[in-house]
């Protein structure tokens, strides 16, 4: 197998493999990087012009994994897609709100390249995806060679898939983003146990450590704790989220403690793309048995809509919770907004519940101390930390500690290492050579191609 990275500047951002078995061509993702703009946020898709692109597999719908799809259709208008049925009922809703984002964002930020799709695009290319249920091989030809796919629940998100490849005498396996433990809305990731000679896994939390106490079910209770602790001293409490997954997930987890009167009374605001795929999830449910959730979540806890104006540097003094995108605080989003009024108030507290890039409005919060200034840069407000400021280990992401396991217990000739950054790289590069010598282990150069 020949594999290449297409995600430019490596780490996590623009994700997209490229992988060549034989005669059969071979795409996994075709991601954009939440931190760049324009065509520079696509991947660099150089390595496939002049060749067929025989499949192109979606592994989920986060963006960084499908939000340059529509670009590689068009550039291959014959090449057919799969993932998941689950997945399926989401992407076409994820990419139009990607077009209308960019749309908002050639105004707002000038940038001329957006967007990169349209509204009409998206709706054309919808015949050409197709969703397969979980574990059910395809088998799939190009010339002489043929291949056979399954796809395993990976946790993390709604429809997030591993992918199995059967090629020859050779087995190959491709984490995707994986969560082995069971969230609120999602039991966690089944993958098949045994030998693979090929492993590909993401690395996103090798460099976290998590501590014996801090369980999925010990966050939950910390964070409603914090909550009310919030509320009850007069502040608000801001909540920012992924719109795909983790809304959903805090939106069970709120809903929980308010039946069981766990938690302190308040108003509840929410918004964005994630309250709008509340009716998505509630189908796939219903249709699917893959998630648990129904929208009934959503009248029972009187979620109210945003203000349509958010006054940067404000704090509206609603003492409420706020559950709103983005989820690392990212510019002109209304949890950004949001924040850079709350953030100057002791009565408050922005806690986060998921990845935050070191290089985010976010991350970069998460590093600040308290009393030091923080500077919303496109909001034009520079405010001393004030409000505290906690992370919860409710991460879509596998600890690494359990995905280093699954991974020695493969017993893989080659492990490839995606999906992190270089210093989460390194740890599972160090483990794998103490824990697995035999293996060979690959963290490959972007847009180089390897032999595995």
């Amino acid at each position: 197998m020949k594999l290449t990275d297409l995600n430019r500047d490596g780490g996590i951002g623009a994700n997209s493999l490229f992988i060549q078995l034989g005669d059969l061509n071979i795409l996994i993702d075709s991601g954009l990087h939440p931190k760049k703009v324009g065509r520079r946020a696509a991947p660099d898709h150089a390595p496939l012009r002049g060749k067929t692109l025989d499949l192109i597999i979606i592994t989920h719908c986060h963006l960084d994994h499908i939000g340059s799809l529509p670009l590689t259709m068009r550039e291959h208008p014959n090449t057919p897609v799969i993932m998941t049925t689950s997945s399926r009922m989401l992407i076409e809703r994820m990419l139009h709100n990607s077009a209308s984002v960019m749309l908002r964002q050639r105004e707002d930020a000038n940038i001329p390249d957006y967007p990169l799709f349209t509204h009409e695009e998206v709706d054309r290319i919808s015949r050409r995806l197709t969703g397969i249920g979980f574990g059910m091989p395809k088998k799939f030809k190009s010339g002489k060679d043929e291949v056979e796919i399954t796809l395993h629940p990976a946790g993390h998100v709604a429809g997030a898939a591993a992918i199995e490849m059967r090629y020859k005498h050779r087995s190959i396996f491709f984490t995707g983003d994986v969560l082995f433990e069971n969230q609120r809305t999602l039991p966690g990731a089944r993958f098949p146990a045994g030998h693979f000679d090929t492993l590909v896994t993401e690395t996103t939390r090798g460099t976290t450590e998590r501590t014996a106490e801090k369980t999925r079910g010990n966050e939950m209770a910390r964070l409603v704790a914090s909550i009310n602790d919030t509320i009850q001293k007069g502040g608000s409490f801001l909540i920012p989220v992924f719109a795909l997954g983790r809304m959903q997930e805090i939106l069970s987890i709120i809903h929980d403690a308010r039946k069981f009167r766990r938690l302190a009374d308040c108003p509840i605001y929410g918004s964005g793309l994630g309250m709008d795929l509340v009716d998505y999830f509630d189908e796939i449910s219903r249709k699917t048995k893959h998630i648990q959730f129904n929208r009934g979540i959503v009248k029972d806890l009187k979620i109210k809509p945003m203000p349509r104006v958010i006054t940067p540097g404000v704090d509206p003094k609603q003492n409420a919770l706020y559950i709103i995108s983005s989820g690392m605080l990212v510019e002109r989003t209304p949890s950004y907004t949001l924040a850079s009024g709350l953030l100057g108030s002791a009565l408050n507290t922005i806690g986060f519940v998921g990845y935050c890039d070191p290089d985010t409005p976010g991350g970069r919060l998460l590093m600040t101390k308290p009393g030091e200034t923080f500077l919303f840069e496109t909001a034009n407000v520079k405010t001393k930390v004030k409000a505290r400021v906690e992370r919860f280990e409710l991460s879509g992401h596998a600890d690494r500690e359990e995905l280093l396991q699954f991974a020695v217990q493969t017993e893989a000739r080659s492990i490839v290492l995606t999906h992190g950054d270089p210093a989460a790289r390194t740890w599972f590069a160090e483990q794998l050579a103490a824990q697995a010598p035999a293996t060979k282990v690959l963290n490959p150069v972007p847009l180089e191609t390897y032999l595995v």
